[in-house]
């Protein structure tokens, strides 16, 4: 029987698994127990049994999600006293900013001095100069550096440049001042003594964002700005935020909140109403309910498009501020009408709503290799992404060498990740396949002056997940098969690793 090295696997530590050849690949931890959890990582620092799996990466989980108690990994880190983990989170880009909610709370619910040292030492790196998601990245730019911006507020001799379509679509009060009192205007002067600059730049971050951050003297400069522009959901955030932190500052001495921070939930209307821009932008014949009763919502919002795309004979109406960093519009600023070839109408829709939302209508297991071939061509990794996690729902033994050729082609790592863990778990079925076998050889010769005995990658991934969770005597003999038919299948094609 085959003798599994002590430590092997998810027991070695950090270390040593970055010399390894997966140093590439981004490590992150769960327990065993993990499946139990809704937030993996959350729970997994609350264990003092860490298992070192691939996730920032191959899983795509946010390392600063909350659990129902309002708490992200970095604080239970702290908590728990893991200073390895500490740095870990931080350099990664938690969230661990001075006089913040957030921030105060690892601070005063640290284990040791140690802790607190590398909280108040550490070069912050924050979410915002660290995103991980592209969609929150171009929002947050785009609020920042004002692309194509079409309208300026001047606040008090503050200037902020800012995108009617953006705001028209986020508030139904700038949609109304934009057609009535504002229209036609490209500077707006708010001079009401009541408007504060700070709580106005805090307003724009959340129509942009969906996030807030606010000094606490301004909340309520912030609450009265939140009500005339009808944000409900904003008031009812800030007000729910204040009472959190009121009652932890009430209860921990010593502790200063003096930025609150508004976060958006997992159903963001972020989404949902920059989707109307997408629907905006399709030609009258696609639109949902096209020439029927009561009328498309559209059909009473303006976006205020600048830019045309031709697909097809169709004539798709735009924003250049979304379509901006298109290497083809940058070179040609000055063309309204861009016309696009080798891509229909069906698949530009896809695109089109990935683009504005963040998400894409009607993407299934049937077009989302076409749509993965054109997020490629437009340089969209955030809808490779998603294409990724579409043909991750349809692998089976007969699919699955397939649709890893797939993922090594466009470099989705996370499905590629999820091909050989599939491929572990019907190994003894799947050393049968010609196509299978095939892999292995080309992936054997793809290594750059290969020796007789070196590792061939594919092999070594299928390795380690077939031996990454064994804890069982029958495990092990599981396992022990399961290697067993990967070594003779590479004795029959004369490979050794």
């Amino acid at each position: 029987m085959r003798r599994f090295p002590p430590g092997h696997g998810h027991q070695r530590p950090l270390h040593q698994l970055q010399k390894g050849r997966r140093l590439s690949r981004a490590l992150y931890f769960i327990p065993k127990t993990a499946d139990n959890f809704r937030y993996p990582n959350t729970a997994s620092v609350k264990s003092r049994e860490i298992q070192y799996i691939y996730l920032l990466e191959q899983r795509d989980v946010e390392i600063n999600v909350r659990d129902k108690w309002d708490s992200t990994p970095l604080y239970y880190a702290c908590l728990c006293g893991h200073e390895e983990l500490v740095q870990y989170l931080l350099a990664n880009g938690a969230k661990c900013e001075a006089n913040t909610f957030d921030g105060e709370r690892c601070l005063y619910g640290a284990l040791n001095d140690t802790i607190r040292r590398v909280l108040k030492e550490y070069k912050q790196i924050t979410a915002k100069c660290m995103k991980r998601d592209y969609y929150d990245a171009f929002l947050q730019r785009l609020l920042e550096q004002g692309y194509h911006s079409d309208i300026v507020f001047i606040v008090h001799g503050k200037s902020f440049c800012a995108h009617r379509c953006v705001l028209g679509a986020r508030s139904a009060y700038f949609a109304e001042m934009f057609e009535t009192k504002w229209k036609g205007k490209n500077v707006i002067a708010l001079k009401h003594p009541l408007i504060n600059p700070a709580a106005f730049s805090s307003l724009l971050q959340y129509l942009y964002t969906g996030c807030l951050d606010i000094d606490v003297e301004y909340v309520n400069d912030c609450k009265r700005l939140a009500k005339q522009c009808q944000l409900q959901d904003l008031i009812e955030d800030l007000e729910t935020k204040c009472k959190k932190v009121y009652e932890f500052v009430s209860s921990k001495p010593g502790t200063c909140v003096k930025v609150l921070t508004i976060e958006p939930s997992g159903d963001s209307r972020l989404q949902e109403d920059l989707a109307l821009l997408a629907e905006c932008a399709l030609p009258a014949e696609f639109r949902v309910g096209f020439g029927e009763l009561p009328f498309d919502s559209t059909d009473s919002f303006s976006s205020y498009p600048d830019l045309c795309f031709r697909v097809s004979n169709y004539s798709f109406l735009c924003h250049k501020d979304h379509f901006s960093e298109s290497e083809e519009l940058q070179t040609q600023p000055s063309i309204p009408v861009v016309t696009l070839h080798n891509i229909s109408e069906e698949i530009f829709i896809r695109v089109l709503y990935y683009i504005y939302s963040d998400d894409t209508e009607q993407l299934s297991p049937e077009n989302a290799y076409e749509v993965l071939c054109v997020a490629d061509m437009y340089l969209l990794p955030g809808l490779k992404r998603l294409c990724g996690r579409i043909l991750a729902q349809v692998l089976d033994e007969d699919s699955v060498v397939s649709i890893w050729k797939i993922a090594k082609l466009f470099q989705l790592t996370r499905l590629e990740d999820q091909c050989t863990e599939y491929m572990a778990r019907i190994i003894e079925k799947l050393v049968e396949f010609e196509e299978f076998a095939a892999a292995v050889k080309e992936n054997a010769d793809a290594v750059e002056e290969r020796q007789e005995t070196d590792s061939i990658p594919l092999v070594d991934d299928i390795r380690f997940h077939i031996t990454s969770n064994v804890q069982t005597y029958s495990a092990i003999e599981e396992a022990n098969q399961k290697l067993d038919a990967l070594d003779n299948l590479l004795a029959s094609i004369g490979l050794e690793c």
